[in-house]
């Protein structure tokens, strides 16, 4: 049996920007889920997860003594902070947008923290 959660649950996130481009961190609330994190988390899946912001490249850095994964992506702020006219030009709720992924846990880890 396993389980369906959403990311929230098992990370929080921390996003910055520099011009057109956004970069946000997830960190592992505990280091027992970062591998399942790292696994689950790759470049084409947080690419389909933006697939409404249209990134035109997705990098994942790996941070696994921090039980942390940093994305970055290109081309997501129509243009950054000066030229964008979205409510967001900083892309800082894009986080929240990768936090509601869903996690598959596997039944080993369903009773861990």
């Amino acid at each position: 049996m396993t389980i369906t959660i959403p990311l929230h649950k098992l990370a929080h996130a921390r996003t910055g920007d520099k011009g057109n481009r956004s970069n946000i961190s997830v960190i592992a609330y505990d280091m027992a889920f970062y591998p399942v994190l790292e696994q689950q988390l790759t470049v084409e899946r947080v690419t389909r997860v933006f697939a409404c912001r249209s990134p035109e490249a997705v990098t994942r850095y790996l941070l696994p003594r921090l039980g942390a994964m940093n994305f970055v992506l290109e081309g997501v702020l129509d243009g950054g902070v000066n030229d964008s006219l979205n409510l967001d030009a900083h892309g800082k709720a894009l986080s929240f947008l990768l936090l509601e992924t869903s996690i598959t846990l596997p039944p080993t880890q369903l009773l861990t923290p």
